[in-house]
């Protein structure tokens, strides 16, 4: 369970009583949902394709009204329950990004965060921001994290770029299920988009879950040092 330890502040650290907190049960809720939603996105994928070839069957006459309402039946089952996965996972997430930001200020102060502690969460929502801010903050806390300096960012910048790509793709598979007029053509092209943006996604989520365990190991590995 995550808790509060006594930290070790540097000159730099902001004002106040702030103290480290272990981040260990955050992380690992946050890694097991976003491994969750990932298995969610490839039954989206799965689903899909079924949407698309139940109707390729109905219109040559081979399925029925009723294969039509299960594969949409099972189509949103799949999108709600992966949408309150997602929701929990990026709840979870959020908590975790938080909670090393204060440890990552505690560790190097202020100075070396690009963002006030506001677009830690803000930076997610706000447009246009959004494309690069989440990416700052996090890269501030993986290396203000970091026992050894200077450490490569690669990792974090693949994460941020495949995330970035895998977002536009599902954007433009939503608005070909929200167009006035679905086609077979629309759904045959929304099933090969959204097996891209899974791959992606996937992609994402592996190295997401790797920052959120390389950071907490760091961060761990620091307050356990300087209780010695």
């Amino acid at each position: 369970m995550d808790g509060p330890q006594q930290g070790t502040p540097t000159s730099a650290s902001p004002a106040g009583p702030e103290r480290y907190r272990t981040v260990n049960g955050t992380a690992a809720a946050a890694a097991t949902l976003i491994l969750l939603v990932l298995v969610g996105e490839a039954l989206i994928s799965v689903s899909d394709w079924g949407i698309y070839n139940v109707v390729h069957d109905y219109k040559a006459g081979t399925a029925t009204v009723a294969d039509l309402e299960a594969a949409d039946s099972f189509s949103r089952l799949v999108s709600i329950t992966t949408l309150v996965v997602w929701i929990s996972a990026g709840v979870v997430f959020l908590v975790w990004l938080w909670r090393t930001r204060v440890n990552a200020e505690l560790f190097g102060g202020t100075a070396a965060q690009r963002r006030s502690r506001s677009w830690v969460v803000a930076g997610w929502f706000t447009p246009v921001a959004n494309l690069w801010v989440p990416y700052q903050v996090v890269s501030d806390i993986w290396k203000a994290s970091a026992s050894r300096r200077p450490v490569p960012g690669g990792l974090v910048m693949a994460w941020w770029a495949l995330l970035v790509v895998s977002t536009i793709i599902g954007r433009s598979v939503a608005q070909l299920y929200l167009s006035e007029e679905i086609t077979e053509e629309g759904l045959l092209r929304a099933a090969n988009l959204s097996t891209l943006g899974t791959v992606l996604d996937a992609a994402a989520g592996v190295l997401v879950v790797l920052i959120i365990r390389r950071i907490t190991a760091w961060q761990t590995q620091r307050l356990v040092q300087s209780a010695v």
